[in-house]
């Protein structure tokens, strides 16, 4: 079988079994099977693939037509243009978060424009890390606290960190929220859980099968983490500090509503998608 032929097949397969976008996710699989780029893939459509090199690509394919997420069984995920390690042990990062990140890098840039003078960050809820590492990659004069309650996910987080050379400006915390915090920062960044607990059934296969709940499950209306963070931001933070978190859908008023309750006095903002969705709320304090 040629690697057109393995290619047109296994998009069947995977659109047969409800995997959406199956063209991208064929590719995907066949390139990680054979540990090439997409030029080399395209560039070599007719060569003929090993007995071997079909075996393992079957059973790549059976396990995506399982609902297994593509990221866990190829252990890649590209997150604001840097490639990082996953597997069931942490959430795979979204597109959209990388709103967060762009929005903490404007802050940062604001905040010390032209200067090398650092800036503490904290992470909260890591995850793989790609949030605290792709932050560092880009403002190299911040210390960044990256804090999460599972020590599983800690480890993923270590790997990313090595791999991408920023051991040493980011700090890995075990801890609830900012209780491992060892001092205040200027600015808090949070992708928290925010699914509400009825939508959790609502889910794709790939979602409730394979990712750990624990990084989904935000309460009854998504927003008990949040609350969890936002009590506790004020003393955590420096003058002028700030937090971003990242809302679910019409989580907004409710958001925005809390934190103005708790700095009546901060600067509050919402901050849309590139799909319109409301994603972002930032609070800075006046103070």
């Amino acid at each position: 079988m040629t690697l057109k032929q393995a290619l047109s097949r296994a998009r069947e397969i995977l659109a047969a079994n409800n995997i959406e976008d199956s063209p991208l996710e064929s590719e995907l699989l066949l390139r990680h099977t054979l540990q090439i780029s997409r030029v080399q893939l395209y560039l070599d459509l007719d060569q003929q693939l090993s007995p071997q090199q079909e075996e393992t690509f079957w059973q790549l394919i059976k396990r995506r037509t399982s609902h297994e997420p593509t990221a866990y069984i190829t252990g890649h995920c590209e997150f604001y243009g840097l490639d990082f390690y996953v597997d069931p042990r942490v959430l795979i990062p979204r597109p959209e978060s990388e709103l967060l990140v762009e929005e903490a890098i404007n802050f940062v840039r604001k905040r010390s424009p032209g200067t090398s003078l650092p800036c503490l960050i904290a992470e909260v809820g890591t995850g793989s890390g790609a949030i605290a590492i792709a932050l560092a990659r880009h403002l190299p004069h911040t210390k960044i606290y990256a804090s999460d309650i599972s020590a599983k996910a800690l480890e993923i987080a270590t790997i990313n960190c090595r791999r991408h050379q920023v051991e040493k400006q980011v700090q890995l915390l075990l801890g609830n929220m900012l209780e491992a915090l060892p001092e205040p920062v200027d600015l808090i960044v949070a992708n928290l859980p925010y699914v509400r607990d009825s939508e959790i059934a609502r889910l794709s296969p790939e979602i409730q099968m394979f990712e750990p709940k624990l990084a989904l499950a935000g309460g009854e209306d998504g927003l008990d983490k949040v609350r969890e963070l936002c009590r506790q931001a004020g003393k955590r933070l420096r003058p002028r500090g700030s937090v971003l978190t990242e809302i679910g859908l019409r989580q907004d008023e409710a958001v925005t509503a809390l934190v103005s309750g708790l700095f009546p006095r901060a600067e509050v903002k919402v901050i849309p998608d590139p799909s319109g969705i409301e994603r972002v709320v930032s609070v800075t304090l006046d103070t």
